[in-house]
């Protein structure tokens, strides 16, 4: 192949600029092989982050533009992503089967920490990856409700030690709601409450899992301690609002996981805006700007902001998040783009890692 030629190919991979590693495929190091045989080439893209539901436009999208090359007579794409194991804290053992952890806290309550994470965790799921959601805020468990699962259900157990987590909209799920009715008050003690988050964390059998989302309670207390110092989290996302007494909780939050050294991979910013539904005008109500001046101030990122919906309200209590509910929805693609940017910060983060080196032949 001539020079020319792989510059032509490089120059039309080029062109596409992948919106989450916001950076072409050729410079993120995603073009793994570049194959010519007279006048058809095949190249090989590999993605870091859940892609299936993104990998077949973006094949059609790369096919054209090298069908577009002087000479090519034919062009195929293939695209294949794979989900890494990224670990803050190496010393720490991690849970069998689950390549990374990630915490979804708050400093406060109230901010939409919960329906923040589980609608990224199906988010996830719609983009083929294999995620679990721990409900791990024992004094008011909500995921229960949230999924949809029917008071007073419970997991089977194998061996009468193992839980099996309970599955709905494509994720696996456990809470401590499922052990206990909604009425039952959880009147314990920190220690109790650090050790029923070891009990439910290390036997449950989660399987193989891409993710396993942790929806922390709010604060930074026993059971955010318990979860950095003995499990290895691989990032944290800090869901917060507008509200300056909410973005200065929100601070603590972020200086709890730089101490305890488990990265802060970015921000949800909750009721960002409202949109009145009569006439259509947006009015940020809670205040502007906030996340973004907080992420910059702890060099971090906003990887979404939500508005203030009755519709994400009612599709939680009706036990179907908004992503399960419609993914394709304008709100749910909000999700989803948070998941996604989420995803790619991830596989970013580790600093010395290694980019694959692109081997071009001639068959």
């Amino acid at each position: 192949m001539s020079e020319l030629t792989h510059a032509a190919i490089e120059a039309a991979l080029s062109g596409y600029t992948d919106p989450y590693l916001e950076s072409d495929l050729i410079s993120a190091g995603c073009a793994r092989d570049i194959r010519v045989d007279g006048g058809a080439i095949e190249v090989d893209i590999h993605l870091d982050y859940p892609s299936e539901y993104l990998k077949d436009g973006i094949a059609q999208m790369l096919q054209i533009a090298l069908e577009n090359i002087n000479g090519c007579t034919s062009a195929k794409v293939n695209v294949t992503w794979e989900v890494t194991e990224h670990k803050s804290q190496n010393s720490l053992e991690a849970i069998a089967n689950v390549k990374n952890i990630i915490a979804v806290a708050s400093g406060k309550g109230g901010v939409g920490k919960s329906t923040t994470s589980v609608n990224l965790a199906i988010a996830l799921a719609k983009d083929g990856a294999k995620v679990g959601l721990l409900d791990a805020d024992i004094y008011g468990p909500s995921q229960g409700i949230m999924l949809g699962i029917e008071d007073g259900t419970r997991p089977d157990t194998i061996d009468g030690k193992w839980f099996v987590p309970i599955e709905a909209h494509g994720i696996k799920s456990m809470s401590m709601a499922y052990l206990v009715t909604e009425s039952t008050p959880m009147v314990w003690r920190g220690p109790m409450v650090s050790g029923a988050l070891m009990q439910i964390l290390t036997q449950t059998q989660w399987g193989e899992l891409d993710y396993l989302l942790i929806d922390m309670p709010p604060g930074t207390g026993d059971i955010q301690l318990t979860l950095s110092q003995k499990f290895p989290v691989s990032g944290a996302v800090v869901v917060t609002t507008p509200q300056d007494i909410a973005l200065a909780d929100a601070k603590k939050g972020i200086e709890m996981f730089n101490k305890v050294n488990i990265p802060v991979l970015g921000l949800i910013e909750n009721m960002s805006m409202h949109i009145c539904s009569n006439c259509g005008h947006a009015e940020h109500i809670f205040g502007q700007d906030g996340a973004d001046t907080l992420a910059e101030r702890y060099n971090t990122k906003v990887l979404g902001s939500l508005p203030l919906s009755k519709y994400i309200r009612e599709q939680s209590d009706a036990g179907t998040p908004v992503v399960a509910a419609d993914d394709c929805s304008e709100v749910s693609m909000m999700y989803r783009h948070a998941s996604r940017r989420l995803a790619v910060t991830l596989a970013l983060s580790d600093v010395g890692q290694k980019m694959p080196v692109i081997e071009i032949s001639d068959d």
